[in-house]
């Protein structure tokens, strides 16, 4: 026998079916995260570690734009900090949670298509083409955020972070759970944020959002991006600016989103009221 539609199976077996979609996505994260724990000193000298120091391509280039422009504070991570562990198990735990956050980012498109396949059974034949390229697009931005915030964002707010002080009479001695803290939790909410887009137009599709809705509360949700580049940066307003700007091209991209679904909407009903007014006439003529 087939696999039974969706429509055909029973509460129970809806979980059962999910149960498998979730004990795949976990076996593939822990595949991942296994492969991060082999590779420990490429996953923290390289790149856990890399943005504290000059090396950093981030910190490079913003060293020689100071340069160019005469403007010796643009010069970041100058001085890197040293890191120190407090905790006997500190170090091997700080270990085990960076393997799992590292396999969940590298698993996170199998993760989605898992999702995707549960929920695809229960989508009209139409929805399943216009979300085809969910799995890609939503992959893509995901780790494009993560990207952007782990090369941009990170160098900055470690260099801000690192260096604040109140007093010369404090030391600052930056452990490593909170150096690593900051590192993981950028990345990752840099990554959920860039799924704008993705999130825009499925709300669209369900009719919660309008382009309208969209640009008459553009100056509210300008309001909610400085918010949120408060939120995922240090507090300085250099590194809220440069968190801003792909946001607001995020959000105008939504818009664009948002009015392609609204017009695609639009032209099947019409098309559906054509082919009703043909059938009556038909009905009438005969």
């Amino acid at each position: 026998m087939g696999r039974k539609s969706a429509n055909e199976m029973s509460f129970l077996e809806h979980l059962e079916e999910l149960r498998w979609h979730l004990v795949r996505s976990i076996l593939a994260i822990m595949v991942f995260a296994i492969v991060a724990f082999i590779f420990k000193d490429f996953i923290f000298n390289e790149v856990i570690l890399a943005p504290r120091n000059p090396e950093f391509i981030t910190n490079r280039m913003f060293c020689s734009f100071a340069q160019l422009v005469h403007i010796d504070k643009l010069c970041i991570n100058s001085n890197p900090f040293q890191v120190i562990n407090t905790q006997m198990a500190g170090q091997f735990m700080i270990h085990i949670m960076i393997s799992l956050i590292v396999g969940l980012i590298m698993a996170f498109p199998y993760v989605f298509y898992e999702f995707w396949r549960f929920f695809k059974p229960a989508l009209y034949q139409n929805e399943k083409q216009y979300a085809s390229g969910a799995v890609f697009y939503s992959s893509f931005l995901f780790l494009l955020g993560v990207l952007f915030g782990y090369y941009l964002i990170v160098p900055l707010s470690v260099n801000f972070l690192g260096s604040y002080s109140v007093s010369k009479e404090v030391v600052s001695m930056i452990n490593l759970r909170s150096y690593i803290s900051t590192v993981s939790s950028i990345s990752l909410a840099s990554g959920v944020i860039f799924e704008l887009p993705v999130m825009v137009y499925f709300l669209t599709k369900v009719g919660l959002v309008t382009p309208e809705f969209l640009r008459t509360y553009r100056r509210h949700s300008i309001v909610v991006i400085l918010t949120l580049a408060a939120i995922i940066t240090p507090p300085d307003i250099f590194s809220q600016v440069m968190v801003c700007f792909p946001l607001v091209f995020l959000y105008e991209i939504s818009i664009k989103i948002s009015g392609r679904v609204i017009k695609k909407q639009d032209a099947k009903l019409a098309e559906e009221d054509e082919e009703d007014d043909d059938d009556e006439d038909e009905k009438q003529t005969d």
